[in-house]
């Protein structure tokens, strides 16, 4: 019988518990660290606690855990609390196993939670409902950690039995209860808090951070694909340095391709702030929040720690988790192997005609968007029609939006979009949060027919189409994350990215804005694919006036 080998490592231990750095010699044995003992020198490279994501949406990234999970060890992650709210819309609760068994086994701590809100709203059709018998259940599994942002803050401050009951479901648990509140303030923030609810991921003002870090709640700086508010919230760091952590809360393929919570690490550090307060943010508050069982460069401690080059460049040269080197500074050592296959997708290839919009009026109703903005305005336009059929016009950039029901054959819902600047083609994708039906938008018919086909076929993806020419990201599992690893997955993301370029329109993102006309749940006008929908008076609406 082979006995356990002692694998030793020289560097300069960042210790955050008792803030001081100093040259050490650590053993790891059976997973743990051994000894700590300090050589009295300066050993070059620096060991540093490993990041923790401390809220993410894994299917924003494409891929699956696993393949998550061997980009973010690159860029010295060791952790990621996981609200796998998307595939959850989808599947419900098979939806959520399958994340579960996805990231089994491998050594990363894959912190999942209960979704809250499945579905969004009932003013959509979604693949699953979870309700608070479903949660309660869920939430008594030791493989889920805590109940997912609370999104329907309104039904807190109301009470509504169903949201109080999953919420008392956590509570009995023992589990913390993420939050999203963004614009809260005074006594419905107060409220909002003191019904149980901890953290807040969506702040976006300074002073509102300050108002929820004095009422005791943790507020999370999101620097993601979509969100980016750490240049408004940094000085939280100095002030509040127990109460903050780091998130992307969405990270698309090609951000997590080059980077992870390492950024934020690095920005702070660039930008002067004190050391220990920086890893806190990074690492030790998410995993006291949470119960994360990581360590933290202890003895006694699982040997979970990056090794990097140097504090000012802060270069992954390896990355341990649970004594295992999973990152060597080249590549990453863990197996990857192509998924189980799993999805919820039914409907049928749409004909051209059902694309036809018929004029029933001399205005319409319009959604104006911005890049990157989950917001959007309603305006009135005169009707652009041509044989009494209301086309897209691109001289006043008022395109043609399209939701189709992914989960049965039905009509589409139709509307009118003025922002994307599009000038050419047709762009069709699965992701449309929250229900994730097939969401267009398009130049001419034709093209918005093959882009959402395309997508159609494939069960799942994102669609480019312009002319006869399709180009496809195919995303099989669940119509939301490839079966490929995350560097290949970034590859035709970034080539979707080109093609779209190619459409003459100006926006940095129109793919990720047009994932978000379909969030019913942000004002003001949006498209469901049961009609037009005004989220300010929570009703639908008609398209023409």
């Amino acid at each position: 019988m082979n006995e356990a080998k002692t694998l030793v490592i020289r560097g300069n231990l960042v210790d955050i518990i008792n803030r001081r750095t100093f040259g050490a010699e650590i053993s790891i044995l059976n997973g743990h660290i051994g000894k700590v003992i300090p050589t009295g020198q300066d050993e070059g490279s620096y060991l540093l606690p490993g990041f923790i994501d401390a809220h993410v949406h894994i299917e924003s990234s494409m891929v699956t855990p696993a393949a998550f999970i061997h980009a973010a060890v690159r860029h010295g992650s060791i952790g990621a609390v996981a609200d796998p709210h998307e595939i959850a819309n989808v599947m419900g609760t098979e939806g959520v196993e399958y994340m579960l068994d996805n990231a089994k086994g491998i050594p990363f701590y894959t912190w999942f939670g209960v979704p809250s809100c499945v579905p969004a709203t009932i003013m959509e059709t979604s693949g699953a409902i979870i309700d608070a018998d479903e949660t309660a259940r869920l939430l008594e599994r030791e493989d889920l950690h805590f109940l997912a942002e609370m999104m329907n803050y309104p039904g807190v401050l109301n009470k509504d039995p169903e949201v109080m009951r999953k919420i008392e479901a956590a509570k009995n648990a023992g589990k913390p209860i993420d939050g999203h509140y963004p614009l809260a303030t005074g006594p419905k923030l107060k409220a909002y808090i003191e019904s149980g609810i901890s953290t807040d991921h969506e702040t976006i003002y300074l002073e509102k951070g300050r108002e929820k870090c004095e009422l005791g709640m943790h507020v999370l700086i999101r620097e993601g694909s979509a969100a980016k508010n750490f240049d408004a919230l940094h000085p939280l760091l100095k002030e509040y340095p127990e109460q903050i952590m780091f998130c992307t809360d969405d990270a698309h393929p090609s951000f997590l391709n080059k980077g992870h919570i390492n950024r934020m690490v690095k920005k702070s550090l660039d930008l002067g702030y004190d050391l220990y307060d920086v890893l806190r943010a990074a690492s030790y508050n998410p995993a006291m929040h949470y119960k994360i069982p990581a360590g933290f460069l202890r003895e006694g401690d699982s040997a979970d720690f990056i090794q990097v080059n140097n504090l000012k460049n802060l270069t992954i040269q390896a990355t341990y988790i649970q004594g295992t080197c999973v990152y060597d500074g080249e590549k990453c050592t863990l197996p990857f192997h192509k998924p189980i296959l799993r999805n919820n997708f039914h409907t049928k290839p749409i004909p051209l005609e059902k694309l036809a919009v018929k004029a029933k009026g001399k205005q319409m109703r319009v959604i104006v968007c911005e890049d990157r903005e989950l917001i959007t305005k309603e305006e009135l336009y005169p009707v652009h029609t041509f044989d009494g059929f209301v086309e897209s016009d691109t001289e006043r950039d008022i395109l043609k939006l399209v939701i189709l029901n992914r989960y049965q054959t039905a009509p589409p819902a139709i509307a009118f979009i003025k922002g994307t600047g599009l000038k050419l083609g047709a762009i069709a994708q699965s992701i449309s949060h929250d229900s994730h039906n097939i969401i267009a938008i398009g130049v001419t018919d034709f093209e918005l027919m093959q882009a959402i086909n395309a997508v159609i076929k494939a069960k799942g993806g994102i669609a480019v189409s312009s002319m006869d020419e399709v180009t496809l990201l195919p995303l099989p599992v669940a119509g939301l994350m490839s079966d490929e690893s995350l560097e290949e997955t970034s590859r035709r993301y970034e080539e979707i990215e080109e093609k779209i370029k190619r459409l003459k329109t100006p926006m940095d993102s129109l793919q990720m804005t047009l994932s978000f006309m379909g969030l019913l749940v942000i004002p003001s006008l949006k498209l469901s694919n049961k009609g037009l929908f005004n989220s300010e008076t929570f009703q639908f609406t008609s398209l023409f006036v």
